[in-house]
Formats: structure tokens, C-alpha cells, sequence
């Protein structure tokens, strides 16, 4: 469990250095999502986290 909160705190903050770096380019991105399906974000939300459970199990079996 203390894994999952540490995940979700690195989360807040790759996103939060995001929107400090560039927070032009977060904005544009934010505005072009609100032009696509909501089919087309949750399949991008259901690859994504595919993607994530892929990753974390080929670092879990590396080290």
C-alpha cells in the first residue's frame, strides 16, 4: 500500500513540473483534448495504464 501512495505522490509531481515548465503547451494540450470522443480518451486511458502495469511487472522482474 505505502508503494501506491508513493506512485500517486510522483504523479502529482511529473504533472505538477509539467504545468511549471511549460504551462503554454499544458494548456494547448488541455483545450485538444476536449476535441476527441470520449471513446477515443478512454481507450488512450485503458492503453496508458496497460502500459503502466507493463512497465511496473518489467521492473518488479529486473530488479
Amino acid at each position: 500500500m505505502h508503494d501506491l501512495f508513493v506512485a500517486l505522490a510522483l504523479v502529482f509531481v511529473i504533472e505538477g513540473l509539467l504545468y511549471a515548465a511549460f504551462p503554454r503547451q499544458m494548456r494547448r494540450i488541455v483545450e485538444q483534448m476536449t476535441q476527441y470522443t470520449d471513446t477515443a480518451l478512454r481507450q488512450t486511458g485503458l492503453l496508458a495504464a496497460a502500459l503502466g502495469v507493463a512497465f511496473v511487472w518489467i521492473i518488479k522482474e529486473l530488479f
